[in-house]
């Protein structure tokens, strides 16, 4: 193998990709509206819900659990309907995302120490934001049930005298604390996924679109003529991209850490080493994509027939666990899968080798295969 002719090659391919404009934008310009999509536009967080507020009871407690919503940051009571029907009216024209109904007497109840109920009606046309919404209310809920509570028992004990009351609060105090995300900002979770997608993406699609270009204009046959071997020719396709993948994944996570404050925990080299091994992957995938399509149309095609199915795999932005068991083996067979454990294990939670060792495992081999099968076609295409 020849050094001086690989390294000649390399530097053709980087000359040639960034003379070209659609390959010059193919480099750029997805990572950077991935990255503006995901961290701006989609966002799973709820804050400042619109909540209707019918209050039945007026009393001092009810204007109380009003005051517990509207302190919150998740909720802004943005109607108060006379009656049912019109709260009913503001959840089908979409005016308000829930509605609380505050039943009559709640406020005598709960003077008395008995036990009442309240309504809340979330708008479920999106399942996640409806489960969120109902978490938070309970919350507030619970803890405004709380302060009665002690409100409840500290006015039994003086008008005893002092006296312990026989008021018994709730026995368990649930405290909870979330780790590695703790403001649950959904783009912390997104960000690491993205930077995993664009590498997938512009390593893939660049190598296959390199050496069918190479096809399209017919310089493949000069090159073949040439004392280059298969060997030095697809490296010094691979290379310049595998370069550029790099360079990408760098970018997304400086900007992650700088525009969003996407916490990095872990270690950069790590980080590193997994985007290598994960690279044997994406550009063997490429070379292979290369030798069964003749034209950088065919290419692209070919990329995006492999990339969604495993971008939808990959627990990007779908639980695995919550897929179907057979779909969930499927997924076994997916480097991304274990690409995305492996960001986000080192961005959020600062995991070492020791606990990603399996995921490290896996990508060595899926890369060491389809490589290997990607070189023996790329070989005989050239024989």
């Amino acid at each position: 193998m020849n050094w001086q002719r690989t390294k000649e090659i390399v530097r053709k391919e980087f000359r040639q990709s960034f003379r070209e404009p659609r390959t010059r934008a193919a480099m750029f310009v997805p990572p950077i509206l991935q990255f503006l999509v995901f961290g701006f536009v989609v966002n799973l967080d709820v804050e400042r819900s619109r909540l209707a507020l019918l209050d039945l009871d007026r009393s001092p407690a009810s204007r109380e659990l009003r005051a517990a919503f509207e302190g919150s940051k998740y909720f802004t009571v943005t109607g108060t309907p006379a009656d049912e029907a019109e709260m009913q009216d503001m959840l089908d024209r979409d005016r308000v995302h829930s509605a609380l109904v505050i039943p009559p007497d709640f406020g005598r109840d709960l003077a008395r120490g008995r036990a009442t109920k309240i309504q809340m009606l979330v708008e479920g046309s999106n399942s996640n934001t409806a489960s969120i919404l109902s978490n938070y209310a309970a919350d507030i809920v619970r803890t405004y049930s709380s302060g009665r509570m002690v409100e409840l028992i500290n006015q039994k004990r003086m008008a005893r005298g002092g006296a312990v009351a026989k008021v018994q609060a709730p026995g368990i105090d649930l405290q909870h604390r979330v780790w590695f995300n703790p403001e649950l900002k959904s783009r912390n979770y997104f960000i690491p996924g993205v930077a995993v997608n664009i590498i997938t993406i512009v390593t893939l699609m660049l190598t296959s679109m390199a050496i069918v270009r190479e096809k399209e204009i017919g310089t493949m046959e000069q090159l073949m003529v040439t004392p280059i071997r298969p060997v030095e020719l697809m490296l010094g396709k691979t290379l310049p991209f595998a370069v550029v993948g790099l360079f990408d994944l760098a970018m997304i996570i400086v900007l992650g850490m700088v525009v969003f404050h996407i916490p990095f925990r872990g270690s950069a080299l790590l980080m590193l080493g997994g985007a290598i091994c994960f690279l044997f992957t994406t550009l063997g995938a490429g070379i292979f994509i290369s030798t069964v399509s003749r034209t950088q149309q065919q290419a692209i095609m070919a990329t995006f027939f492999f990339f969604q199915p495993a971008f939808m795999l990959s627990g990007f932005a779908f639980p695995i666990r919550n897929m179907p068991e057979p779909v969930q083996w499927l997924t076994y067979l997916n480097p991304l899968r274990y690409f995305i454990e492996i960001a986000r294990g080192v961005f959020l939670k600062g995991s070492g080798i020791d606990v990603l060792w399996t995921q490290f495992a896996a990508l060595v081999v899926f890369g060491v295969v389809v490589m290997t099968m990607s070189a023996v076609r790329f070989r005989k295409r050239l024989d």
